[in-house]
């Protein structure tokens, strides 16, 4: 049972970690939309880039299926919420 537990650790450990680069993805975009961040700084661009590796997969994915809401994108609250909602899933039924 202490593998289980560790294993359930890890994961939420992992499922955290995501949670707060999608968070830090989101306000870093905002920074640049609103030109607060210059994205031609090289240690800027590689942040935005690296979050933007790690997110975007999914995120496009989600982009597709919902349907035009002009300037709004929601796929960041749908992802939060599907990871939150798999985490909740995931520790009910292990135990």
């Amino acid at each position: 049972m202490n593998i289980m537990n560790a294993l359930l650790i890890l994961i939420d450990s992992i499922v955290d970690i995501y949670i707060f680069t999608l968070l830090a993805y989101v306000i870093a975009s905002w920074l640049v939309s609103f030109n607060i961040v210059n994205p031609w700084q090289p240690f800027v661009r590689m942040i935005l880039q690296t979050l933007e590796r790690i997110h975007e997969p999914l995120l496009s994915r989600i982009r597709a299926v919902l349907p035009a809401l002009g300037g709004l994108d929601l796929s960041p609250i749908i992802v939060l919420l599907a990871v939150q909602f798999l985490r909740n899933l995931l520790f009910e039924y292990a135990q």
